[in-house]
């Protein structure tokens, strides 16, 4: 089982910028499709991101489309959330995780799992 470490939360205002990054641990990675969630206070953990275990395809939820951009690294075994235009309604604590299935906006899907970074967005 590969083990996920996000680091890059923080407090930014609205309308500024983060990068968010994963470390994964394990000769798998490259053959993970990896995804970001997102959860915030009082509400469900919810998808942000996708990516192939290639980088070949990506996918984003409708919230978070042409602001943020999912990336990896297979050989330095990362994988990395830049976040632009964020907005009060980005705050949430952030997950990195990874699948052996296809890629999926479907967090039970997913079977290994980050600690989380905090997102803090002020207005």
């Amino acid at each position: 089982q590969v083990q996920l470490v996000e680091s890059g939360g923080g407090l930014v205002q609205a309308g500024g910028s983060l990068r968010l990054s994963c470390a994964a641990s394990g000769r798998t990675f490259s053959t993970l499709n990896m995804g970001w969630f997102r959860q915030a206070p009082g509400k469900e953990r919810e998808f942000v991101a996708a990516i192939t275990w290639s980088g070949g395809s990506t996918y984003y939820a409708d919230s978070v489309k042409g602001r943020f951009t999912i990336s990896r690294d297979n050989a330095e075994n990362t994988v990395a959330l830049r976040m632009n235009s964020l907005k009060p309604e980005d705050t949430a604590v952030y997950y990195c995780a990874a699948t052996r299935f296809a890629s999926s906006s479907v967090a039970k899907n997913y079977g290994s799992w980050g600690q989380g970074t905090q997102v803090t967005v002020s207005s």
